[in-house]
């Protein structure tokens, strides 16, 4: 539609040009001529300037046409550039809609791994389960079996803290024997009970306590070396001795053993620095 306005724009210019041209000319053309009047050279002269009056108004309302037609074309090419705008905006967004795509892939992938490990680990669950209830069948035996061991080698070891051994193992089997308590924690404190006699083995430890001396029980103090000695030194300090692993008893030690086993007592004590001390040990049985 505009492009016709402009077409029809420049044939009317076109013409309104030509008329006048013909009008100036036709005015000097009859300044010229001497046939006519000057009555009919004045009319002629009247009727030119009204046609070129005409076609100036012509003219006019054309040029008031082109001004319009050209703010129409200025209001296309902003709403062109609107458009051109848009269209750009669309294709930066239609370029990040991409990389998110591609990243959403990538995630999608990684959680399908994730989701497959996931699925092989819940299978590997399902099978440790189904054997749970078989290992718990048989963990308990295991325990019964793992405190009868522990009371046989109190029995069997050197006599000392008897009675503080003895309690807990007794406490171990009143512990299997309750219904609130999870097998799990249940191991766990078997295991803290052997735990305990073996740090037995590696500290020098000193106690008091009761032994019959010559068909007498005494107040006596001990010292125990590991699971190496056991001696012992009355609290009147009257006699002192040592647990003979051999015959399974205590025996009475000479006196060159007592200042020994006296400060064997002041380093377990901590009332005395580390020291060397020299203390009796049963040998090894002979096999016969």
């Amino acid at each position: 539609m505009q492009h016709y306005q402009i077409k029809r724009l420049l044939a009317a210019t076109a013409s309104v040009v030509a008329v006048a041209f013909m009008a100036t000319t036709a005015s000097a053309q009859e300044s010229e001529d001497v046939g006519p009047t000057p009555e009919e050279k004045a009319q002629r002269r009247a009727a030119a300037e009204q046609r070129l009056e005409q076609r100036t108004d012509k003219l006019g309302s054309i040029f008031d046409e082109a001004a319009e037609l050209n703010k129409i074309a200025q209001n296309a090419q902003e709403e062109i550039n609107d458009l051109s705008n848009q269209t750009s905006r669309l294709v930066s967004e239609y370029t990040q809609l991409l990389k998110q795509i591609e990243g959403l892939k990538a995630y999608n992938a990684q959680q399908e791994r994730l989701i497959q490990s996931q699925e092989e680990e819940k299978a590997e669950f399902r099978v440790s389960i189904r054997d749970v209830q078989s290992v718990r069948r048989q963990i308990t035996p295991l325990m019964l079996r793992m405190v009868g061991a522990l009371e046989r080698f109190v029995e069997l070891d050197m006599p000392f803290q008897l009675d503080e051994r003895r309690e807990r193992i007794a406490g171990l089997r009143d512990l299997l024997d309750q219904s609130n308590v999870a097998t799990p924690e249940k191991f766990r404190r078997v295991l803290e009970v052997y735990q305990i006699e073996n740090e037995y083995s590696r500290f020098l430890n000193a106690y008091e306590g009761t032994l019959t001396i010559g068909g007498e029980e005494k107040e006596v103090k001990f010292l125990r070396a590991g699971r190496v000695a056991l001696v012992y030194e009355t609290l009147d300090g009257s006699s002192v001795g040592f647990y003979n692993k051999n015959t399974g008893s205590f025996e009475p030690l000479g006196d060159q053993y007592r200042s020994a086993i006296e400060k064997g007592l002041e380093v377990a004590n901590q009332q005395a620095s580390p020291s060397i001390i020299s203390l009796p040990v049963s040998g090894p049985e002979q096999v016969q």
